[in-house]
């Protein structure tokens, strides 16, 4: 049973269409904390570096998980934009150990945050410092602190450090997310039962 399965099972919620948007840098670890979050039986062996983007579905007995792993290539970036309008959530992946390209993430990060069509939605955004098993790579909070979270006030954000090549970190992420998602349906139904 993959890590979306599991998520799905906590939620315990009526079947949700659930859009996740997966962005960062290229090299950063996408395709491959992708590939630990699938179930076991559909995981890929290899992973390749993404062109463009890929959309993995996951279904489950309470949610249907679309992912799109958009590629970090600069000449790609431009096509994320027109995927925020419809996503619930955000995995942004850091490559923790690459300190040159970390004001690049900065400024990808800023612009995706600033977008017309994020700015103002209350998306949790879950961001993994990856490779954290590398020996020059930054902790979490270093990472933190360069990208400055600390200025989200207006979305639930969390860090963790991770290792996608052993799926270390990616839970905990999964935890949080879950529980940010659940909340946010919860609060929808809450809405729609008052109006």
């Amino acid at each position: 049973m993959g890590l979306l399965d599991k998520l799905s099972g906590w939620l315990g919620l009526r079947k949700k269409e659930v859009n996740v948007l997966c962005l960062g840098l290229d090299n950063g670890g996408k395709t491959t904390i992708i590939n630990q979050l699938k179930p076991s039986n559909t995981a890929a062996q290899e992973i390749v570096p993404t062109i463009g983007f890929n959309i993995e579905k996951f279904k489950s007995s309470s949610l249907s998980f679309t992912v799109f792993d958009m590629s970090g290539q600069s000449r790609y970036r431009s096509l994320w934009e027109h995927y925020y309008k419809e996503s619930n959530a955000i995995i942004f992946v850091i490559d923790s150990s690459d300190k040159l390209r970390m004001v690049v993430a900065k400024e990808e990060l800023d612009n995706l945050l600033n977008h017309e069509d994020i700015c103002n939605k209350k998306i949790p955004v879950l961001f993994f410092a990856n490779k954290t098993d590398l020996r020059d790579a930054l902790s979490s909070v270093k990472v933190s602190q360069m990208l400055c979270l600390e200025n989200i006030k207006d979305k639930p954000w969390h860090i963790c450090a991770s290792n996608a090549i052993k799926g270390e970190g990616l839970q905990e992420g999964l935890d949080w997310l879950q529980d940010q998602i659940a909340q946010s349906y919860q609060n929808n139904e809450q809405m729609n039962d008052q109006a």
